[in-house]
């Protein structure tokens, strides 16, 4: 009973210690590693795992002719059904995502019609002056653009 008081466990469960260590020794005894062991319950095996992170670090979607411009779960998902015959939930490729550390990432925003080449030259031609204009005394700027007009 003073078992049973500092440890706040029932007396069933003392006794059936107790019991076990006389009968089996204290090898039964010791504490055991509790829960789910690591990989347990993955769908993937370990070559499969490697298998689509490495095609997903090497290749874009649209080079493994997806629909799709960028990794995202649906994709992967696709991907993972193409390569390993597999159908997963959306949830468990983003535990997979998460697991490998992909994160969550915003594409960068790019004008799709932007031409690099005339943006260097208005950097290095037209904005500075434009710049300079700005940084003269606002009665010269009056005076100057009086003057262009004429």
């Amino acid at each position: 009973m003073r078992i049973t008081e500092l440890s706040g466990l029932s007396y069933p469960t003392v006794r059936g210690v107790i019991d076990r260590y006389e009968r089996d020794g204290v090898a039964t005894v010791k504490p055991t590693i509790r829960g789910r062991q690591g990989g347990n319950g993955r769908h993937l095996t370990g070559e499969q795992e490697r298998l689509v992170r490495q095609i997903i670090c090497g290749k874009r979607p649209e080079q493994l002719k997806m629909e799709f411009t960028l990794w995202n779960r649906a994709a992967v998902i696709q991907l993972i059904e193409r390569e390993c015959e597999i159908r997963l939930s959306v949830r468990s490729v983003g535990n997979y995502l998460k697991r490998w550390g992909f994160t969550p990432q915003k594409p960068t925003k790019k004008a799709y019609g932007q031409r690099p080449e005339a943006v260097k030259n208005w950097l290095d031609n037209e904005y500075p002056a434009i710049e300079q204009r700005a940084s003269r005394p606002r009665a010269l700027r009056f005076i100057g653009a009086t003057r262009q007009r004429w």
